[in-house]
């Protein structure tokens, strides 16, 4: 592994696109931090920084054979972190012009029937997919969002550790969010559901 601190970037990035592991993993400890503290200095929120450098990395690594850099490997990281920030950003102003139009739909009377049908079938469509998920998960999540048992509570009670059970719930949410999409998932997420 030290042989792969000494390489550049452009040698580095060579060597990913090969699918060397060794190199990704060379980049990944390069630039974790810094990329870390860029999106952090953005969003304030050390969760959701991590997310977005994990993912980050993540497709890297998914789409390393299609990689062409324009500019330097810092530069294509530097602004994979801003771009997904402003996607953050966005996704959050989305997410509250739901939360907000839910809240006059709600506060409507004459949409009372078609929103409890909808309503319903929401509900029908969000049970099936935690239904969907792995076994372990799916314990975890709905001891979390049904049982309303906090991390502790539920390590406890599974024998497990606090950081798998916050693992869980995360991927949970992850899986959810991409198969409900954006407006089940607000629901699951702030447990309306």
């Amino acid at each position: 592994m030290e042989a792969y601190s000494s390489l550049s970037d452009f040698e580095l990035t060579h060597l990913l696109k090969t699918g060397d592991q060794a190199a990704f993993t060379e980049i990944y400890h390069r630039y974790k931090w810094v990329l870390f503290l860029h999106a952090l200095k953005r969003i304030k929120d050390r969760e959701q920084a991590k997310d977005i450098v994990q993912e980050l990395f993540t497709t890297l690594w998914d789409k390393r054979n299609e990689l062409d850099l324009k500019s330097h490997l810092s530069g294509y990281l530097y602004t994979s972190v801003r771009n997904r920030v402003i996607k953050l950003f966005a996704h959050q102003q989305v997410a509250t012009g739901y939360i907000t139009s839910l809240g006059t739909i709600i506060q409507e009377d004459n949409c009372v029937t078609d929103h409890k049908v909808r309503e319903s079938n929401l509900a029908v469509l969000i049970e099936k997919e935690i239904n969907e998920l792995p076994e372990k998960m799916r314990e975890v999540f709905v001891l979390s969002r049904k049982h309303h048992l906090n991390h502790k509570q539920i390590a406890l009670e599974l024998g497990i550790e606090e950081t798998t059970v916050k693992r869980q719930i995360s991927n949970a949410l992850k899986i959810l969010r991409v198969k409900l999409g954006l407006f089940a998932w607000i629901l699951i997420f702030f447990e309306i559901y």
